[in-house]
């Protein structure tokens, strides 16, 4: 929508420069454009009465039609307020009017009809409704019934007298003018395929709903076109860089074979086997891989990245492992190593703590191509780090480092590029990955391997404290280890949190003679290094630490889990913490404590983790209760910024977008079909606005 929707809103009826500069503050509102797909965020349904006799406190809004019996003013003075009877046939109900009150007396008339709206609530054993919407009957029947639609606003715009009801006139004022300028913005094809109402009836009926399937068919249309083109672009950009970069060819698989069948330690999953052939056969491809390689803790992805690393030397070439925590990029080299070694391959570690000596080495046998695999953190990107040519660039927990830093791994090469491989162990809803990964190509290994002992996560409260210091007492006499987690370091009143130092304190004096380790992000890190490869080595018994241990630390013999406010963290960062532990061959155990006070959403986080340990169902309630703004932790993101659509619930209409996306580009990758002008008119103009902040480049 643009030319007309690009006017200023200053320039509408009844807005103004003073009025618009307190739209563009509070609602980031600039355009007729901006307004038009301003959406409600509820409706009122107008159309139902209810009785007073059936009318509960916990409804949140209800219509009643009735007559004033009688009104009058109570209290002092200062805090006058006024309580008008209302009744129908079933009943009497109390309406309340604090602010207002001589301006509604004198609206009021006893016997006559009214229409009343508003929400009721419970005032000792009656139930009122404060400060309702009135209307004289007559007035109501001209209008009708109908779902009143409810604008989000803020407490200045109220003040300024631009609440939701002066919004809808507003936007009454420009659906009139609008109306003409509407142009389709979806292929007829589609809209035949979809069964779509037009654009210019779905704006017009989600702002000014004839019924509530009128509604309905509104919303499905808008939010198949929000996500339709959000696939679109993300499809687009995938074709492009598939064209652009072109990649080397990895047809051998000698080393492989080897491998497989002389030295793989364990049989692999039915998950890791489909992967690794997804993997194969984009390397063989001689287009560029750009995949994102997502599978739970303990999935097994350390060993699909290995021998997707076997592909890459067989063929001349060499592979990177960038971590983005010294203690994660010690713990790859060391289980690497283990595989290399049988295989005769050179591997190196190298991180800001390498000596000169060593790194002058690293760097010698790098260029000279002796050395097969570097796994590293950060270092792995300084100018000075030159591979003889790099064929395969592994990326783990990719969200932690910048696109920047991304990119400066993979453009080591002069000429041509690696393939890519990102894994991450924070699993990612579908739709989410879908949306934020659109342009990459996504394997999951959503499979444990056979044997593992699924964890036990119980609830606690903090009134059982003994109990659980009995528990741990229990494992660590039996020669296993013990993390316990807190959510913050600094104190808060506000939140009741523990303090850090204080529960390491408390568990210090719980198991007197017991060497306890203390861990945080204000530590410097070698402090913080130290501390960790104690508790490694088995020299501490018990990690007391913040969510600094969330990725990264392996303790095979840890099997316990307590994580204190557990009602305080995000479902993701619980399942991260619990998969901390688990490693081993014993039975581990998570334990969420938590004070009574549980608030809706801090329950329903408590039981999905006791009732599963499946990560991506997690990460599908966790999208749900956060949204994906909070679940990705970022604002980059322009893909995210939808307006209606809602990726914890419409994850079949995306699904069904992304379909007819990829039918339009299969037909017409260029969108220079005459059908397709319009869609392309689209994404140029959104083009200036996204920014696509997964694309590994």
């Amino acid at each position: 929508m643009h030319g007309f929707f690009d006017t200023p809103i200053e320039f509408l009826k009844g807005v103004g420069p003073q009025k618009a500069a307190l739209f563009n503050k509070e609602l980031k509102i600039f355009t007729y454009g901006d307004l038009i797909q301003y959406y409600p965020y509820r409706y009122e349904d107008r159309t139902r009465f209810y009785a007073v006799r059936d009318i509960d406190a916990s409804m949140p809004y209800i219509q009643l039609k009735g007559k004033i019996r009688h009104m009058e003013t109570v209290g002092p003075p200062r805090k006058r307020r006024l309580v008008v009877y209302f009744k129908d046939d079933t009943g009497e109900i109390e309406l309340v009017w604090f602010k207002g009150v001589d301006w509604v007396m004198k609206k009021l008339q006893p016997g006559v009809e009214y229409v009343v709206f508003g929400r009721p609530s419970a005032f000792g054993r009656k139930i009122n409704m404060a400060h309702p919407e009135i209307e004289v009957l007559t007035n109501f029947n001209i209008q009708g019934g109908y779902l009143q639609p409810v604008y989000s606003t803020t407490e200045l715009l109220k003040r300024k007298y631009l609440d939701s009801k002066a919004i809808g006139k507003l936007m009454k004022t420009l659906s009139d003018m609008a109306k003409p300028k509407v142009s389709e913005t979806l292929p007829s094809t589609v809209l035949d395929d979809y069964r779509l109402v037009g654009k210019e009836e779905a704006i017009r009926q989600i702002h000014f709903p004839e019924d509530n399937d009128a509604l309905q068919k509104a919303r499905f249309r808008l939010k198949f076109e929000e996500l339709f083109y959000v696939q679109l672009r993300l499809l687009k950009l995938k074709i492009a860089r598939m064209d652009k970069f072109r990649g080397m060819v990895f047809d051998k698989a000698d080393l492989l074979s080897k491998f497989y069948n002389h030295h793989l330690p364990f049989e692999l999953t039915n998950a890791q086997k489909r992967v690794i052939k997804e993997i194969y056969r984009d390397m063989r491809s001689a287009k560029q891989m750009n995949r994102l390689l997502q599978g739970d803790v303990g999935s097994g992805k350390t060993i699909v990245g290995f021998i997707c690393m076997l592909l890459a030397v067989d063929a001349g070439t060499q592979a990177a492992l960038m971590a983005p925590t010294e203690i994660l990029a010690i713990q790859h080299y060391h289980g690497l190593k283990e595989h290399a070694d049988k295989m005769g391959l050179r591997i190196a570690l190298l991180t800001g703590s390498t000596k000169t000596s060593e790194r002058k080495i690293i760097h010698q046998y790098l260029k000279s191509g002796e050395l097969h695999i570097l796994v590293g953190t950060h270092a792995l990107i300084e100018e000075k780090v030159q591979f003889q040519i790099l064929g395969l660039a592994l990326i783990d927990e990719q969200h932690r480092f910048g696109v920047a830093q991304r990119s400066k791994l993979w453009q080591k090469n002069k000429e041509v590029y690696p393939h890519v491989l990102v894994m991450t162990a924070t699993p990612i809803p579908r739709t989410l990955a879908m949306t934020l990964y659109g342009d990459l190509d996504v394997s999951t290994i959503d499979e444990l391997p056979a044997g593992r002992k699924p964890i036990q996560t119980v609830h606690r409260y903090d009134s059982n404290r003994l109990k659980v210091n009995g528990f741990i007492k229990e494992q660590v006499d039996l020669g296993r280890q013990v993390y316990v987690v807190y959510p913050l370091i600094e104190e808060s009143e506000k939140l009741d949190l523990k303090h850090l130092e204080d529960g390491y304190e408390s568990i210090c004096r719980a198991f007197p003679g017991l060497p306890v380790s203390i861990v945080h992000g204000k530590m410097k890190s070698e402090a913080k290094d130290f501390e960790m490869n104690r508790f490694a080595k088995g020299e501490t018994k018990i990690m007391v630490a913040t969510t600094v241990i969330e990725v990264g630390v392996n303790v095979p013999n840890a099997t316990v889990m307590v994580i204190e406010n557990a009602e305080r963290f995000g479902l993701a960062q619980l399942h991260q913490l619990r998969g901390r532990v688990g490693r081993g061959a014993d039975q581990s155990y998570c334990i969420l404590m938590t004070s009574f006070k549980l608030s809706k959403e801090g329950k329903v986080r408590i039981e999905t983790m006791v009732r599963t340990n499946n990560g991506f169902e997690i990460a599908d309630t966790d999208l749900k209760l956060r949204g994906p703004g909070d679940l990705t932790g970022t604002q980059q993101s322009g893909v995210l910024d939808l307006l209606i659509a809602d990726l914890g619930k419409d994850g079949n209409i995306l699904q069904e977008a992304r379909i007819a996306a990829q039918a339009i580009l299969a037909k017409d990758p260029d969108l220079s079909l005459p059908e397709n002008f319009n869609v392309k008119k689209q994404v140029e103009a959104q083009k200036k606005t996204v920014v696509n902040w997964s694309r590994i480049s």
